[in-house]
């Protein structure tokens, strides 16, 4: 309502117009009027009074008649309607009401009935206007959580998404944006790359029957996931057999060539646990690991519709050469990787290899052993600068 209601007075009587507009505008009220039924209606569609005294007995449309269409119309049904009567039957005040009229008056107009009664129905106005403020406030909220809800419902798909290739708390990094810079967009970054995989699986693909071969490689993959997960890898991709994890990105990690040869050392005692299942079921399968650490392109790839996080570039393929040499059991490590973590393992020369890909001979190294305990937990990077920091 307004800080000073409006009141619209109908009355086709030119001197009970004057009479009830100067008592009203003498108490402070702005004061609209009309002289029948037929302009009430086009004067309350214009106006939108907070009160209206309606004369019953009119021309061409009496009071009566414009109560039904007011309170008929939703717009308007709100506003409180005060008749006004010169009949004495009771029956014309009764009718009046029936149609919608919240209160009467009877002519002569008495002067402090009529301020009473306009006070009265302003305050019911009043408490209408607040309600429904308040069911406007309510509705904005509600459509406000709704929102909320749905961003969260998309924000938990996005994770979901994530989680298929991001470790838990890295996935929350990305969704919730934090460090000013979007991993997943292309950038190069010092990085340790651990690809492994199974020995003999391409004949016995070739002579198991399908459903063998999927139960083998879900075995295969729930094991190497749990692992990758434990020591805060991201898993890049598996590919049949194949698996790539990577290390330092896209959470920096000061420690990640050490991840990336413990990891390696925990994958091969599990697919041995592993292949002495399979051995009994008729399978003899393998694992090799390669190991390599160097700058590599990181981010993104693919089309509107396929995305994948994807590592590019020297690295990745020298890790991948260097597991197609392992033989069973046998993890090979770069020369990068060995000065990278050099007096906490034992290895063994495996001599400089020619590698598809590459124009000279590779050095590479055994893995043997861990020295003292290699099932330390692992500890966060969150927030820590990457040994070799990044270059975008």
């Amino acid at each position: 309502m307004r800080d000073i209601p409006l009141i619209l007075v109908v009355d086709d009587t030119p001197q009970n117009l004057d009479l009830m507009t100067r008592r009203l505008r003498s108490q402070g009220y702005e004061v609209a009027t009309a002289n029948d039924g037929e302009e009430a209606l086009a004067r309350v569609a214009e106006l939108e009074p907070d009160l209206i005294l309606l004369d019953i007995m009119m021309p061409r449309l009496d009071g009566i008649e414009t109560v039904r269409r007011l309170k008929a119309d939703a717009a308007h049904r709100h506003i409180p309607i005060i008749l006004v009567t010169a009949k004495s039957d009771p029956r014309d005040v009764v009718e009046g009401l029936d149609a919608g009229g919240d209160d009467y008056l009877t002519k002569p107009i008495d002067h402090a009935a009529l301020l009473a009664r306009v006070r009265s129905m302003l305050r019911i106005k009043a408490l209408h206007d607040t309600v429904q403020d308040q069911a406007r406030e309510l509705a904005a909220w509600n459509q406000h959580l709704e929102q909320r809800v749905t961003e969260q419902v998309e924000q938990i798909g996005r994770m979901e998404r994530l989680r298929r290739f991001l470790p838990p708390q890295v996935a929350d990094l990305v969704v919730a944006g934090r460090g000013g810079t979007d991993p997943l967009e292309s950038h190069r970054r010092d990085v340790t790359v651990v690809f492994g995989d199974l020995r003999g699986f391409t004949g016995f693909a070739e002579t198991a029957e399908p459903e063998e071969v999927i139960t083998v490689l879900r075995e295969y993959h729930t094991a190497i996931g749990q692992l990758v997960l434990q020591f805060e890898g991201t898993l890049e991709r598996f590919v049949g057999d194949g698996v790539l994890v990577l290390f330092n990105d896209p959470l920096p990690q000061r420690d990640h060539a050490e991840r990336a040869v413990r990891l390696a050392l925990h994958m091969r005692e599990c697919i041995h646990a592993l292949a002495e299942g399979w051995r009994k079921r008729g399978h003899d399968l393998g694992f090799g690991v390669g190991v390599a650490r160097g700058y590599a392109t990181l981010g993104s790839v693919g089309f509107e519709h396929r995305q994948e996080y994807s590592v590019i570039g020297t690295v990745p393929n020298l890790a991948c050469r260097l597991c197609g040499e392992a033989k069973p059991g046998q993890i090979l490590l770069s020369q990068k990787v060995l000065a990278s973590v050099h007096g906490k393992i034992d290895i063994s020369p495996a001599g400089d290899l020619t590698l598809k890909g590459f124009h000279k001979p590779v050095p590479a190294f055994e893995l043997v052993s861990w020295r003292g305990s290699c099932d330390q937990p692992m500890h966060a990077a969150v927030g820590e600068k990457a040994e070799q920091g990044d270059v975008r």
